[in-house]
């Protein structure tokens, strides 16, 4: 009996092999041959202004010119950008705004070397926050605002010691490869969570350590003098930033440790900051954790407030396509403040969701609020590619609620659809519907055109 009960099981095991080998799965990268196509390439755009080598270009290189480090420098100049205009409406349940507005962002990229570059931006329609834009709702008599200036907004030069200084080290072997930047630059940490803000800063990177269990490890050490916002996105005059952030590659995870200290000359409002993160991938997720916290060295305000921030984002790519589901998770506990939050980056919670995120252009509130003081919530939603991903579509629900009992959070349904025109414009049409029990249901619409140049 036991060999019938065998022999069954090996031609079911068969029929099943079988039946997988007939159906290979659609996630399997296929065994045929595929040439690269060279006509398949598409031109490349034209820029705003170009000047010396070709960006991504083909050709000979210009032969350049030696320092008297040693460093050959080939100068070269790209000018770009991109125009953002938005018609928009938003209501929270008890207020109204609708608007034009408008933001342009310019730059610069003086290329020196591969290493070496000087690159200038500016924002001439908006400033602090404000924004160029016409008020269509509360009326007024006078709706339009402008904010044109002319303040350098990006301003930094960055490079490499051991490549602007190569007669040093002629063999490439003493470890002299310090990177550094200074000037007015835009920094992150802990993917925004702990820092997202453009400060005038001198920064120094040691990469490529290698410590036991790890393939890579950089360090950063950062002290920021001027342009420091806080996390009320308000400028801080008096403030400064010194900051030490490392990202370690590990096996299996990608793990960085960050800490700033602010030291605020004028209001004892000094603060430390920390930040533990890790980035891998579980089974078939991509996942991400993320511990932040604030420390007040004098007494909570505004700016700086005592408390801690969890964060987790779960994602997976649908088996046979390019389209993600995912769900974002957050706690607040007491109150959470940044190191560093620029005018338009609004609060640390917009990594949660489209329903969580600032849009940074005009007065488009985030429908759930980017705030995380003493709240929990989370966002799940999906995202659909379409038409050789030049179109796509995102559906987003979402939630939050205090965790001191004193108010039942809103919920929200979001959805986002964007679609390239051409080659240089992208469509994109936002939408959401709220509730809340204090207060009654809220809605927003916005249609933005972006230009890239």
């Amino acid at each position: 009996m036991w060999f019938i009960e065998a022999r069954a099981l090996a031609l079911l095991l068969g029929a099943v092999c079988q039946d997988t080998e007939e159906r290979p799965s659609r996630s399997r990268i296929t065994d045929e041959v595929i040439p690269f196509r060279v006509d398949a390439v598409p031109d490349r755009p034209q820029p705003l202004l170009e000047l010396g080598d070709s960006f991504l270009g083909t050709g000979t290189l210009r032969r350049g010119f030696e320092l008297p480090t040693s460093a050959v420098w080939r100068p070269s100049f790209l000018a770009f950008g991109q125009l953002r205009t938005a018609a928009q409406t938003f209501d929270d349940g008890k207020d109204t705004v609708s608007e034009l507005a408008t933001r342009l962002d310019l730059f610069g990229n003086l290329q020196l070397s591969g290493t070496e570059r000087l690159l200038i931006g500016v924002r001439p329609l908006d400033q602090d926050g404000n924004f160029t834009r016409f008020q269509l709702h509360p009326d007024r008599r006078d709706g339009f605002e402008d904010e044109l200036n002319l303040n350098a907004t990006t301003l930094f030069f960055e490079g490499d010691f051991g490549e602007l200084f190569p007669g040093l080290d002629p063999g490439d072997s003493s470890g002299l490869d310090y990177g550094f930047s200074i000037g007015r630059q835009p920094l992150t940490a802990q993917a925004g969570l702990l820092l997202d803000d453009t400060i005038d800063a001198v920064g120094i990177t040691r990469n490529s350590l290698h410590p036991d269990g790890t393939s890579n490890l950089r360090v950063t050490g950062l002290w920021g003098w001027n342009e420091v916002h806080r996390d009320d996105n308000r400028e801080d005059r008096t403030a400064q930033l010194l900051g030490l952030f490392s990202e370690a590659d590990f096996r299996s995870s990608t793990v960085s440790v960050d800490a700033a200290w602010v030291v605020d000359e004028g209001d004892d409002k000094d603060a430390l900051y920390f930040g533990v993160g890790a980035v891998q991938r579980l089974g078939h997720f991509n996942t991400a954790f993320r511990v932040c916290t604030s420390y007040p060295l004098q007494d909570e305000s505004p700016e700086v407030g005592r408390g801690t921030l969890l964060f987790a984002e779960f994602s997976r790519t649908m088996e046979g396509s390019e389209n993600i589901a995912y769900l974002n998770l957050f706690w607040g506990i007491d109150e959470y403040s940044s190191a560093a939050r620029g005018p338009d980056r609004g609060g640390p919670l917009g990594g949660v969701g489209i329903l969580f995120a600032a849009v940074g252009l005009g007065r488009y509130d985030a429908p759930l609020g980017n705030h995380p003081d003493k709240a929990v919530g989370g966002a799940a939603g999906h995202q659909w590619f379409f038409d050789d991903n030049r179109a796509q579509v995102v559906l987003e629900v979402g939630g939050r609620t205090d965790t001191d009992g004193e108010t039942r959070g809103p919920i929200a349904v979001g959805a986002r659809v964007q679609r390239a025109l051409g080659r240089r414009t992208i469509l994109r049409l936002d939408g959401f519907v709220s509730g809340q029990d204090d207060r009654g249901p809220g809605g927003g619409l916005r249609f933005e055109v972006l230009v890239k140049f």
